[in-house]
């Protein structure tokens, strides 16, 4: 049987710099990824935000100042991310999230262009 919890890309260091909103991501293969805590609970990995299937998902607005209130270790596969607005549903794999990383632009432009075409805001 084939292990599902299988990670291509596994971190040695994560850093929560919790004034600038940011989770510094330090990977094996030398790879730092920073990552915005507003684009981190705009693209959850959460059936709240993803939905069950890519049609499902929802745009989440009004995150601009979201912030990170704690990360927990998910077996040796994953974080949790507890955002202050208390949304902490999503387990964040370590390929997810440096998938995340390396689209990050991409990510971004994409919710902002969802949130200028349902005449959504960034603030709350």
């Amino acid at each position: 049987m084939a292990d599902t919890f299988s990670q291509k890309h596994r971190p040695i260091e994560i850093r929560l710099r919790r004034e600038e909103k940011i989770l510094d991501v330090d990977f094996e293969d030398g790879v730092t990824l920073s990552l915005p805590a507003e684009l981190l609970r705009v693209e959850s990995p959460s059936a709240e935000v993803q939905g069950h299937s890519p049609s499902q998902k929802k745009t989440v607005a009004g995150r601009r100042y979201v912030g990170i209130m704690g990360v927990e270790s998910v077996g040796n596969y994953a974080i949790r991310i507890k955002f202050d607005d208390m949304h902490d549903t999503g387990i964040f794999s370590w390929d997810f999230l440096h998938d995340m990383g390396m689209r990050k632009d991409e990510l971004w432009d994409g919710y902002i262009a969802e949130l200028e075409a349902q005449s959504l805001s960034r603030d709350p």
